[in-house]
């Protein structure tokens, strides 16, 4: 059965959305120190297979803008779906107010030119085509043959292929001169399989769940790239019924750049974001074991660990050209050669931390107020390939695809179980390993890194949640294969 949105939507073209808010501008921009406008439409298609059999269909809508003012230093938001000059108003009316009610108790005094540049510029994703053009019965057609590609012996019961499909567009206009429009189209796919053998289940997916996440359209559901990809997860789906359970003890470990994507996103992302070192997000999301003074200074990892945030790579899930403050978005070193360089701040926290930061001052809708996100965090590649990684071990495990993970609310101590394992014996893969888990601390860990692969491979999130309330966004991580030195590893539920 196909769903619709019942969320309320007022049809204007985005034309029509720009003269408005040009129009709130001319009105309103006395009024206060500086005035923000932010509109946002993205529409989303859920679209999935279930054992070869139509499973769902569903579209969603939203659509609205975001008003920001500055007043006696302080910032005052409030959103609405009206985009009428009345409701735009209203709007204004309760952001100026909360603005002014809050500047007594303000802890911070922000200049709109300190935090809020004027930016003027465009960005489109790659993407060509829509789902419009592909059509519904072609995309689905496509997943029950992926799903009957999973399908290699009756041991294999259960077979999922679905896609999610967002087309965004953002405008972003101030009183300081800014004008930047921004459209962004996202495929994300995900196939899963799971196999049953008298009690034992065993699941394996496409690279952990919705890990293959990118801005391009449905030109890349093309089946001479997927199927192959299918059959694989379901040979080893069957595979691991037949796997001993992975060793307990000290090992060397290779993590596959689908669970370093995990790996990378949590015990780098979050530890580095400077709002949740200022202390923002510890009621809810956990504070950090980084604190201002380590900037410059701290030893994170190996000298073989470099670690940059960059919204500029083609085709990255989360790459744009300016953040929702107006910044411009630019590469830059968080990590490099092992030591801690910068932080995972906008410009606000920039300012209340007087320390450098990135453009990733982001929105997840058009009803929440920008916050320090990750965007797209990537290892840059090293000098060593597989086969001498794999070559350098005498007693070890290879881990691909994450299944669950814990970490503690500073991101200090983590554990991770992972989908699918392989073991090394004197330089040699010499067999498949079921429920391979490891468990670290966060700067032994990365200080633990012994060889980078010289080939990355880029996946995604749709999914990292964050803020009060709470704010759901799309993330980008690209990594090679990497080897760690004498990792705790454990099987089974141990």
């Amino acid at each position: 059965m196909k769903e619709k949105s019942t969320t309320p939507v007022r049809s204007a073209s985005a034309d029509q959305v720009h003269q408005s808010l040009r129009n709130l501008l001319v009105r309103q921009k006395n009024a206060c120190d500086w005035l923000g406008l932010r509109a946002y439409r993205e529409q989303s298609t859920f679209l999935g297979v279930k054992n070869e059999k139509f499973d769902h269909q569903r579209e969603q809508v939203e659509n609205g803008v975001m008003v920001e003012v500055i007043c006696d230093g302080h910032f005052g938001y409030a959103a609405t779906q009206d985009l009428s000059d009345a409701g735009l108003d209203r709007a204004f009316t309760q952001a100026l107010a909360l603005a002014r009610s809050f500047a007594s108790r303000a802890l911070h005094r922000f200049s709109f030119s300190e935090v809020r540049p004027k930016a003027q510029g465009s960005y489109r994703s790659p993407g060509k085509i829509t789902m419009d053009q592909l059509g519904f019965a072609e995309a689905s057609e496509r997943l029950t043959k992926a799903s009957l590609a999973m399908k290699v012996s009756d041991e294999v019961i259960h077979r999922m292929a679905r896609l999610i499909l967002v087309e965004t567009s953002i405008q972003l206009v101030s009183s300081s001169g800014t004008e930047v429009d921004q459209e962004f189209k996202m495929l994300m796919t995900d196939f899963n399989a799971a196999a049953k053998r008298g009690s034992e289940v065993q699941v394996r997916s496409d690279q952990g769940g919705l890990a293959r996440c990118y801005q391009s359209g449905m030109e890349d559901l093309q089946l001479d790239n997927i199927l192959p990809r299918c059959y694989k997860v379901g040979v080893e789906a069957v595979s691991l019924l037949s796997a001993e359970d992975c060793p307990s003890g000290k090992f060397d470990v290779i993590l596959a750049p689908d669970q370093m994507m995990l790996q990378i996103h949590e015990s780098i992302g979050h530890p580095l974001e400077l709002d949740r070192i200022l202390g923002d997000e510890r009621n809810f999301a956990g504070w950090s074991f980084v604190g201002l003074e380590d900037f410059g200074v701290l030893q994170y990892g190996s000298p073989l660990m470099n670690v940059t945030y960059d919204p500029t790579q083609h085709q990255e899930l989360a790459s744009f050209s300016f953040d929702d403050g107006g910044q411009r978005a630019t590469s830059e070193f968080l990590i490099k050669e092992g030591k801690l360089v910068r932080g995972l701040g906008g410009l606000e926290s920039q300012a209340r931390s007087h320390k450098p930061g990135v453009a990733n001052f982001r929105s997840a809708s058009w009803n929440r107020a920008p916050i320090d996100r990750m965007g797209n965090i990537n290892l840059l590649p090293g000098s060593s390939s597989l086969p001498e990684m794999v070559k350098s071990i005498e007693r070890g495990v290879m881990m691909y695809s994450n299944k669950s993970w814990s970490i503690d609310d500073y991101r200090r101590k983590f554990q991770f179980s992972c989908e699918y394992g392989e073991f090394i014996e004197n330089g040699k893969v010499t067999k498949v390993v079921k429920n391979p888990n490891y468990r670290g601390e966060t700067l032994g860990f990365w200080r633990s890194l012994a060889a980078v692969g010289d080939k990355i491979e880029t996946y995604g999130s749709p999914y990292c949640g964050k803020g009060e309330p709470s704010q759901i966004i799309r993330v980008g991580h690209s990594a090679p294969h990497c080897l760690f030195r004498n990792l705790e590893v454990f099987g089974g539920g141990k």
